[in-house]
């Protein structure tokens, strides 16, 4: 007799080809030990300090939000590519070049250009959650640098594991506390799971140490609890800003395992590989 139990399914599946930009969502996706095929596959590179560029410093990227990547095939050279589609509609096509991108960078105002690959012990500058209190201070409060994917295979751009998870239950409580909803968009998770209880609250705060089965394929280890920096509270595409969110999950979901950080979702890891789709079942094995 199985001891599986399922939790939910695949409400929304969804991978992010530029850290830090928008992304897409699928139908389905092929999962190997580097996440969703796809996803974070591309990051943009500060000429200037050589940090990757993440809107975890909204001071300097927070137009990187408004931005929807798509994945697209390589150019005519062969080069990686990507395709950005502006807030106003427009679109370019960036390759992977080695050389500062004009396009890009008249984009974000400074010198960047598109990586494929990061290099070891590759970092970016975040902000502390805690020190923001008002939109003013997305524009004021001091950064720290963290380096990338210790929990990931090499050369990813991954904050940490390749599979990032949020259930619907989460979402709702957040919806709750703040009495507005929240989208998974501030949360930018691979999977949105789809609970069948929507007031059970923050459910994944139990699954650290356990293993998903997604689908008939696919299982991961859940690692542990996603902690969350100042992207939830910023404008993603046409949205607005809510700092007012950070405050919520300061307030309803700190845990101690994580350094009492506040946290949505969890952070896991692939060790079974294959194609999940949407309406896959989700089990805790």
């Amino acid at each position: 007799m199985s001891r599986d139990r399922q939790v939910g399914r695949v409400g929304q599946l969804s991978r992010y080809p530029v850290k830090s930009m928008l992304g897409e969502d699928l139908d389905q996706a092929y999962v190997d030990e580097a996440g969703i095929a796809g996803d974070r596959t591309f990051a943009v590179l500060d000429c200037l300090t050589g940090k990757v560029a993440s809107a975890k410093n909204p001071r300097l990227w927070r137009e990187m939000l408004t931005v929807r990547s798509t994945l697209t095939p390589p150019d005519s050279t062969g080069a990686p590519a990507v395709r950005l589609t502006l807030a106003d509609g427009t679109t370019e096509t960036v390759t992977v070049t080695g050389y500062r991108d004009p396009a890009l960078s008249m984009l974000l105002g400074r010198d960047v250009r598109l990586l494929d690959r990061a290099a070891p012990h590759t970092s970016i500058e975040r902000m502390d959650p805690d020190q923001v209190r008002t939109d003013d201070d997305l524009r004021s409060a001091e950064t720290v640098s963290s380096e990338l994917a210790t929990g990931s295979p090499p050369g990813t751009f991954f904050d940490f594991a390749p599979l990032h998870l949020i259930t619907t239950a989460t979402l709702a409580a957040l919806t709750d506390h703040l009495g507005r909803p929240v989208h998974s968009q501030r949360f930018r998770p691979n999977i949105v799971v789809e609970v069948p209880d929507p007031g059970a609250g923050f459910v994944e705060n139990l699954w650290p140490g356990r293993r998903l089965r997604i689908g008939t394929d696919v299982v991961a280890e859940v690692v542990i609890a996603t902690p969350r920096c100042v992207i939830p509270a910023l404008r993603h595409g046409d949205g607005e800003p809510d700092v007012a969110l950070l405050q919520v999950l300061s307030r309803h979901n700190r845990l101690p395992a994580v350094g009492s950080l506040p946290c949505a979702g969890v952070y896991a890891r692939p060790l079974e590989f294959g194609v999940i789709r949407s309406g896959d079942p989700v089990e805790l094995c």
